[in-house]
């Protein structure tokens, strides 16, 4: 199994800060924020690993290397400065992704979640992890019915920014920049998505002060 892990955002909410640093360089504790995330996946052994890249994305890629280092195999997927939003990305990344489900985080949250977790196979188009709503997100973004996540229903729960993800729920979509929701509100209402609800440690890592957070609660955690 695959995984990619989305880099391109800009980070214009974490400014100064990504001025000159891609946001999934910045570091948080000993490590950066995607090395955590490489470093989880291999545990899990998933080390085929895609990384899609857009503001300062060269930084990414000398930072990173081939994997090698973190025993992974890494591939990029450049997408210019402006870059093409999440859907576009991934849509970008899919030759590089294969036939197979796949697995998608994104770069700026910080989680315990053990990927081992994650299904190999889909019952429909796509499984999301959601989470309890945090603070700046209270509405939350879909709901959980059993096992199906739908786009209206309580409790309301916040996606986690992990997923996996079948290369048909791209099947219509073109080249160019795209948002992601409207593709999973979209499998919702067919009943395609599926998805968990995880009770541990996630952070969206989205402005300074969240990173200084995260900062503290690791310095806490000694």
């Amino acid at each position: 199994m695959k995984a990619m892990i989305l880099a391109a955002g800009r980070g214009e909410r974490m400014r100064p800060l990504t001025d000159f640093t891609p946001k999934a360089l910045l570091k948080a504790g000993r490590h950066s924020l995607i090395e955590y995330h490489i470093n989880a996946l291999v545990r899990a052994g998933i080390t085929d690993i895609v990384i899609n890249h857009a503001h300062l994305g060269e930084q990414i890629e000398a930072a990173l290397g081939d994997g090698e280092k973190y025993k992974a195999r890494i591939s990029y997927s450049p997408e210019g400065e402006k870059g093409l939003e999440t859907g576009g990305g991934i849509y970008k990344a899919l030759p590089l992704l294969g036939a197979d489900p796949f697995i998608v985080v994104n770069a700026d949250i910080w989680t315990d979640y053990p990927f081992k977790q994650l299904p190999q196979s889909l019952f429909g188009l796509v499984h999301l992890v959601l989470v309890n709503n945090p603070s700046f997100n209270q509405k939350g973004d879909f709901a959980l019915q059993d096992s199906h996540v739908v786009n209206e229903g309580k409790p309301s729960l916040t996606y986690s920014g992990i997923g996996v993800y079948s290369p048909a729920l791209f099947k219509e979509c073109t080249p160019g920049p795209f948002p992601l929701a409207p593709l999973l509100r979209k499998a919702a209402d067919a009943g395609q998505v599926h998805g968990e609800h995880y009770h541990g440690i996630w952070y969206d890592i989205g402005t300074p002060e969240r990173l200084r957070i995260l900062e503290q609660t690791m310095r806490d955690q000694g």
